[in-house]
């Protein structure tokens, strides 16, 4: 007679059972004040993209979070900046824990917590909780990517902005996933640099969809969603090409009024825009900036936001046998700006934004 084991689980090595998001939420619940400050960001996220403040937000930050201590260095000085140029910017801290990767490699914070392949994901998820706290607790927003569709039952009510990256807009799981998500969700460009998948992905993701996930206490359950409104298109060049300029955004607002969508764009500074050389990001946000004054009224402007990889040290490094042996504040992913260039052009944008007033 035929056995289960003779059918399923054939590559599968071991089931280890992971705590519930309940579990979890209750080992790191959330403050007041960290309620309070996702809350608002939300709002303002939204606000922004109602076109009823006319500040550009900026999704600011390291590349990957791999060390919480230096992390959280970057995110004081993060929020000391954002309460500088208030007036013109709206700062979210850009807090990714999930790597999609080509072929292989470090994955994340979430996946890989202590960089070593041992892969305890309910110890990162927990430290990343315990982060996201923290950040929020600073009154600072945070936004990351939504790569894994479980996770967001961990860590959703810690988060103001989501990201779907270039690789899964085209996913209709993380379709479904985004049009269940509580916050704000920027689609990215296909990395050819084509427009259609995010674009469907938007209209796709602002429907109600049933599918299968899990609850608050782990357990297999259809997700009925309502459908989010609030997608929008963010554009990080493709095909080895940038796509941030002018006509870019011109191209790219025709195609999302043919859609019948709200032509609501952000300009991701990193990637193909700046050839993947970040000391090229100032220059793209100032070009994004000058596109402004061409049209200042913020009603009218598809450019409402703006992406930038930044942390504390510039460039990145690879992840060394020995980890004592990690340079401080430095990304272990994709090469960053560092943070006096990043608060450079940050202030440089909001003298530009105080003149397109």
């Amino acid at each position: 007679m035929t056995t289960a084991s003779e059918l399923e689980d054939l590559n599968v090595s071991a089931f280890d059972l992971m705590p519930s998001p309940e579990e979890i939420k209750a080992r790191v619940p959330f403050s007041e004040a960290a309620a309070r400050t996702v809350i608002e960001g939300r709002l303002t996220l939204k606000r922004i993209l109602d076109r009823q403040d006319p500040r550009l937000f900026l999704v600011v930050g390291p590349c990957s979070i791999h060390d919480p201590v230096a992390g959280y260095d970057y995110a004081r000085r993060l929020k000391a900046l954002a309460m500088e140029v208030a007036d013109t910017l709206y700062l979210v801290m850009r807090v990714y824990f999930e790597k999609p990767r080509t072929t292989v490699g470090w994955k994340g914070f979430i996946n890989d917590p202590h960089m070593d392949d041992s892969f305890h994901i309910e110890t990162g998820m927990e430290r990343a909780r315990a982060f996201l706290r923290q950040v929020a607790e600073l009154g600072l927003a945070a936004g990351t990517e939504a790569l894994d569709p479980i996770s967001p039952q961990y860590l959703g009510d810690l988060i103001s902005w989501t990201a779907i990256g270039a690789r899964t807009s085209e996913s209709q799981t993380h379709r479904e996933m985004a049009s269940g998500l509580s916050t704000p969700v920027g689609f990215k460009n296909g990395t050819d640099g084509s427009l259609e998948v995010a674009i469907n992905a938007i209209l796709s993701a602002a429907q109600a969809h049933s599918f299968l996930g899990v609850n608050s206490q782990g357990r297999s359950a259809i997700i009925r969603t309502r459908g989010n409104p609030y997608g929008h298109l963010v554009l990080r060049g493709g095909g080895g090409r940038p796509n941030y300029d002018s006509v870019s955004v011109a191209i790219a607002t025709e195609a999302l009024k043919k859609a019948g969508l709200a032509a609501n764009i952000v300009i991701d500074c990193s990637h193909a825009n700046s050839y993947k050389k970040p000391e090229l990001q100032p220059r793209v946000l100032a070009d994004v900036i000058n596109q402004l004054r061409d049209n200042p009224d913020p009603r009218r402007r598809a450019i409402v936001g703006a992406m930038i990889e930044s942390f504390i040290e510039a460039g990145n490094q690879p992840i060394p046998a020995d980890l004592a042996e990690l340079r401080y504040g430095c990304s272990v992913t994709d090469a960053c700006l560092d943070w006096d260039a990043t608060a450079a052009m940050i202030r440089e944008a909001h003298q530009m934004m105080v003149r397109v007033r």
